[in-house]
């Protein structure tokens, strides 16, 4: 009988602030879903960074005749023989370096025209203006400034470069993005907080006389103020849902289908399902615990039991 009266009293309660109800759904929809995002993206950069920084080189340019009469770095002249041997030799014996791999000034060019063909410069250019370089696969790809120190500067060294630069810039960048969708998220619940605290005061209110009776009675503090947060509690979970619906569609359709970005960007390694399911019993926990928790704390200050 009891459990029959507290679940009357949740969808009065849902009925009378209906509009109030759907306010707190939305809110509470929009920014769980954005939680959800945050931490898919999350594990996205994660998998990107271990997927990339896998693959990364450090690149040794050497200097060729162009270089020696324009870099300051090759005022000694082009690169010799013994040079490149002895660099050669002092990578193969550096622990951090996994693999070295010799790239020609014939190879370079062949590589700049299959990328860059259609420019104009690719036209104008000669294999001679190419540079020789050493690709380095490191062993652990932090350790960069370990042959920057060793190579930078040294007769026959144009420059020494590290691909993982490039993708700390664009990892820096998903990482400023995901901390703006945070940011939206954190505003999306204060204003659903903000809500459920105003539903429940009206909520009160408008069920002042029953609640006297009910002290009257002598009901406990619990079973008068149990409606109030169920109400709370049940109109999360629509929100909660929502949100996982929103994460299981967005990834069908932008991954999957759809945009099918899977197929487009092949060079992605995109988070699977198993990363999507494992989020949505954290949302759906949020989603009740959260509303409950802020219509107890409102209960407090509006319904005194």
């Amino acid at each position: 009988m009891r459990a029959q009266f507290v679940l009357s009293e949740i969808g009065v309660g849902l009925r009378r602030n209906l509009t109030m109800t759907f306010a707190v759904i939305v809110s509470v929809a929009l920014s769980l879903a954005l939680f959800g995002g945050s931490l898919l993206m999350s594990d996205q950069v994660s998998t990107m960074k271990g997927y990339w920084y896998d693959k990364v080189n450090v690149s040794i340019f050497l200097c060729n005749k162009s270089d020696a009469a324009s870099d300051p770095n090759c005022a000694k002249g082009a690169v010799t023989e013994d040079q490149k041997k002895r660099i050669k030799s002092d990578l193969d014996k550096m622990p951090v370096v996994d693999t070295v791999t010799y790239e020609t000034q014939d190879q370079a060019y062949k590589h700049y025209k299959e990328q860059f063909g259609d420019s104009p410069l690719a036209a104008s250019l000669t294999p001679d203006q190419m540079q020789e370089s050493f690709r380095i696969k490191l062993k652990d790809p932090e350790k960069y400034q370990v042959i920057a120190t060793a190579f930078d500067g040294r007769e026959g060294v144009q420059s020494v470069q590290d691909q993982k630069g490039i993708l700390d810039s664009l990892f820096t960048m998903l990482n400023l993005m995901n901390r703006a969708a945070l940011g939206v998220m954190a505003l999306m619940l204060i204003v659903a907080l903000l809500l459920i605290v105003n539903t429940v005061r009206v909520s009160a209110f408008s069920r002042r006389r029953e609640t006297g009776i009910m002290r009257l009675v002598g009901a406990s503090g619990f079973y008068i103020q149990a409606p109030f947060i169920a109400e709370a509690a049940v109109a999360g979970l629509i929100g909660g849902s929502l949100a996982c619906t929103f994460l299981v569609v967005g990834r069908y359709f932008t991954i999957d289908h759809g945009m099918a970005l899977s197929q487009k960007l092949t060079l992605i390694n995109f988070v699977g399902w198993d990363a999507v399911l494992t989020k949505l019993p954290l949302i759906l926990a949020a989603s009740v615990l959260i509303p409950a928790l802020a219509a107890f704390v409102a209960l407090r200050k509006y319904l005194k039991v």
